[in-house]
């Protein structure tokens, strides 16, 4: 029933928090100027709880609704936004616990920084460089769970060869179309917010696909630095990821052999993660 979330519920702290069912809030991503990740934040009304603090949009879970759900239903109330402009990239408690109340963040991305109607929650909605959201007066919570939901600049590697060929669509019969298809699958997609497990979240600032053989004909991509391997795409791909970043390493395959060779801080995104992505 909508609205049969709304009231005050204590958490595992002793503190008092909103929503019967838990509460959940929509941590939107898209690319600003020159590609930086910008996200969008709510100043919060100055009768609302730590009113005067900035937050993302969100809101009691009715009993019918997952975190999902309430996140997006919030976000469009709050600030207009439209459910089919909003792509969800994961969801995580960062506050209260299982058995109890709890707070979700879903984090999801946008192709472009979408125009916003603000409703009475809010003194303004704003779209700002992620870099500058720490400095921020932050409500407590959100300023608590910052830290591990902000991006790290992504280098994305892709191991063009094992990721066409974990799609049976008879990429063999033409591997350089079948490149093409793949990469621009892949640039529709970009830039996006990837989870990386425990290294939290990255921004796609690079990405890198190394082609082989015959697919080495597929053209140059504008969001996509196509290398050509001049032998082993497993050489050209360790070599890549040993290069200097400022940021984290992922690369997309299933090659055992190939993982065993990349630095020890690198993440591995299967093939088949990525295909969910297209």
């Amino acid at each position: 029933m909508r609205g049969d979330g709304d009231g005050w519920a204590f958490g595992p702290d002793g503190r008092r928090h909103w929503g019967l069912y838990g509460a959940a809030g929509l941590l939107l991503r898209a690319p600003g100027r020159g590609g930086r990740p910008h996200v969008l934040l709510q100043h919060r009304a100055a009768w609302s709880h730590e009113g005067g603090t900035w937050s993302i949009p969100g809101g009691a879970r009715d009993s019918h609704e997952d975190a999902v759900a309430a996140a997006v239903r919030e976000a469009h109330e709050e600030c207009g936004l439209p459910a089919e402009r909003i792509a969800v990239r994961s969801d995580l408690r960062t506050a209260g616990d299982e058995d109890g109340w709890s707070y979700t963040t879903v984090v999801a991305d946008a192709d472009e920084p979408l125009a916003t109607v603000a409703n009475h929650e809010s003194v303004e909605l704003a779209w700002l460089p992620e870099d500058e959201v720490a400095g921020l007066l932050l409500h407590h919570a959100f300023g608590d769970a910052w830290p591990g939901l902000r991006t790290r600049p992504l280098r994305l590697i892709v191991d063009m060869a094992n990721l066409v060929g974990s799609r049976p669509d008879g990429w063999w019969r033409d591997r350089a179309g079948a490149a093409e298809r793949m990469l621009d699958a892949l640039e529709r997609g970009l830039p996006r917010t990837v989870a990386l497990g425990s290294a939290g979240f990255g921004w796609t600032t690079q990405v890198i696909a190394v082609t082989e053989g015959k697919a080495r004909a597929a053209g140059d991509r504008g969001a996509i630095d196509v290398v050509r391997a001049p032998g082993s795409g497993d050489d050209t791909i360790a070599q890549c990821a040993e290069g200097l970043w400022e940021g984290v390493t992922a690369v997309v395959t299933a090659d055992r052999g190939l993982r065993a060779r990349l630095p020890a801080d690198a993440e591995v995104i299967s093939p088949g993660r990525v295909l969910g992505w297209l």
